[in-house]
């Protein structure tokens, strides 16, 4: 996250408290990074407000440019701008759709974190980062090289902002239920899986320091552990990442992080391995 020099905040003139604008100045007031403020709207003009914005924060300290686009929708907008600009992440608040109009249409939000191709910061609650605990969700029992690549990515990130934020960095990991079909007997019992994963798990906490007490191992579909443990923690933000499991041009990241997203109670990081980005770079570059 150090390496982050440039920052895309979307920014809501409907909500002018700015919740990505306050998790934007946090990370720039560490990183130096520069921020880019972004507004998605081909109607209004939203030029004075945005150039009020720029001065205060001008006269704050921070290097700080703004825009108003339109690219056909605003996920598309997003990713236009984030390619253009070479920002090297993207912080949004995070606004739920209603159920219904979810089970008609993918919500804005969800394309975003399928097709951008950088980090994505969705921000969901006011409460301060500041002294909380950030979980970095990861798939232990993957050890294939792009999980490997994408598990570094997400613990260097957990720490980053468990640093940033004076905060303390928990990880989770979610096991398969016993299945009494399995051929090996190990797979058939709770404990001998549970006691499984959790050696598997030790070469990977010797790696990135990571104490027993500061790793849950619990057993069940991954969409449902990791809120649990990022409520049971009261976790400030949740750091999950995505790997493509079927054809690219289907459903990108599986609905995993889909579904943490609006069951999560915290902040939530989601990355990609540098495979997908570069895809999804190539195929901003083909519109």
């Amino acid at each position: 996250m150090q390496a982050i020099r440039s920052i895309l905040v979307v920014m809501e003139p409907q909500h002018p408290e700015g919740l990505a604008l306050k998790r934007a100045k946090l990370i720039a007031g560490v990183t130096q990074s520069h921020l880019h403020l972004l507004v998605c709207d081909k109607k209004g003009d939203h030029s004075a407000w945005l150039n009020d914005l720029s001065s205060t924060l001008g006269e704050e300290g921070f290097s700080v440019s703004t825009q108003q686009s339109w690219h056909d929708n605003p996920h598309q907008t997003i990713i236009a701008v984030q390619q253009a600009e070479g920002c090297g992440l993207v912080i949004k608040q995070h606004l739920p759709d209603n159920p219904l109009k979810k089970a008609l249409l993918t919500p804005e939000d969800w394309k975003l974190l399928r097709y951008c191709p950088g980090p994505v910061l969705m921000v969901k609650t006011e409460r301060p980062w500041t002294g909380g605990n950030i979980l970095a969700a990861v798939d232990v029992g993957n050890a294939d090289g792009e999980h490997r690549t994408l598990h570094a990515g997400i613990i260097s990130h957990g720490y980053d902002i468990a640093g940033l934020a004076k905060g303390i960095l928990h990880v989770t990991t979610a096991h398969p239920t016993p299945m009494l079909s399995a051929a090996d007997p190990t797979f058939q019992l709770k404990e001998t899986i549970e006691a499984r994963y959790r050696e598997q798990c030790r070469s990977f906490q010797a790696e990135y320091d990571i104490s027993d007490e500061r790793l849950h191992v619990l057993e069940g579909p991954a969409d449902v552990v990791i809120p649990q443990v990022a409520h049971r923690l009261d976790a400030a933000v949740t750091v999950i990442g995505t790997v493509a499991r079927t054809g690219l041009s289907g459903a990108l990241i599986g609905n995993t992080a889909e579904v943490i997203l609006d069951a999560l109670e915290s902040d939530v990081l989601v990355l990609k391995p540098d495979e997908i980005i570069a895809h999804l770079e190539e195929l901003v570059a083909q519109r």
